[in-house]
């Protein structure tokens, strides 16, 4: 029998955990094992945790993992536990409906996927994606725009995707160092130089908050430059994108990235020391300096 494990990972969300996991314990396809790693131990979720019905193993962390430590902590567990495939989710979003889990087990056999994720969209406004997604040199912002069932090559790793243990051994787990922001940009970097065969499937769909702000327009919609208005978010976001472009299969776009946010910056922001800011994150990610936020919206300082 195919076991499924699914592996949550929390932080300081008890409401949105508690309503995720209800929509979990509902699936006409239950999985066999919930994993829950809770990065808050100063306000733990044990007691949501014990209420879901299906069996479950808790995991607190005395420091906090992010997603990236805790994905890869709440993956090796489900392989510990004998998982043939291993079903991700943030606290923050949910399954939309009950059938996900079964549909998409039902759509990685028909097609032969090796890691299958639904259609992410927008929890307030379901016809509307969670996130833009580019198609060539236009953006699209409704499921309605996608225009197919299936989106090969295109997935959201961390927002109800399907991931074979096959696929894992090839592709291993998410990078502890980057701790939250762009841990999901390089293990789909990691599937596409495996060859693995993976898609989205628009037959599922996963429920997840607006993240449209972030991404700004440029040139009628045309560009857009992430500029999250949170300076921690900002920090990781810009300091892991160096590093990611340093890696293979990511190279050859760096220097379109720097005359995107050039222009984004200098042109559309008309705030150099923000691009300054950004080119210091990158030299950071890029020199493999993962030191945590400090506090300096700049970087780490050394001492």
């Amino acid at each position: 029998m195919t076991r499924v494990i699914a592996v949550v990972v929390t932080r300081h969300r008890r409401e949105s955990l508690a309503k995720s996991l209800a929509v979990i314990a509902e699936q006409t396809r239950l999985p066999d094992h919930l994993v829950v790693v809770d990065n808050g131990p100063d306000d733990p979720a044990e007691d949501v945790v014990e209420d879901c019905p299906i069996p479950s193993t808790y995991l607190l962390s005395q420091r906090n993992l992010g997603g990236a430590g805790g994905f890869a902590l709440g993956i090796l567990h489900a392989l510990a536990l004998g998982a043939d495939w291993v079903w991700l989710a943030d606290d923050d979003g949910r399954p939309a409906d009950v059938r996900v889990l079964q549909t998409l087990l039902e759509e990685a056999k028909r097609r032969d996927l090796a890691v299958i994720s639904p259609v992410v969209v927008n929890i307030d406004d379901p016809e509307r994606l969670a996130f833009p997604l580019r198609r060539g040199l236009n953006w699209k912002r409704q499921v309605s725009e996608l225009g197919t069932d299936f989106l090969p090559g295109i997935a959201s790793f961390f927002n109800g995707a399907l991931f074979s243990a096959d696929a894992l051994d090839v592709v291993g787990v998410p990078d502890y160092r980057l701790f939250v922001r762009g841990d999901e940009v390089d293990v789909h970097r990691r599937v596409v130089r495996s060859g693995l065969r993976f898609g989205t499937t628009l037959r599922a769909s996963y429920a997840h908050p607006d993240g449209t702000a972030e991404f700004k327009p440029m040139l009628h919609g045309h560009f857009h430059a992430q500029d999250p208005a949170d300076d921690v978010k900002r920090y990781y976001t810009y300091r892991n994108r160096g590093y990611l472009l340093s890696q293979p299969g990511m190279r050859r776009i760096g220097m379109l990235e720097v005359f995107r946010f050039g222009l984004y910056f200098l042109v559309t922001k008309r705030d150099p020391q923000a691009f300054r800011q950004w080119l210091q994150l990158l030299r950071q990610g890029r020199a493999e300096r993962f030191y945590r936020y400090s506090g300096h919206p700049a970087g780490h300082v050394p001492r």
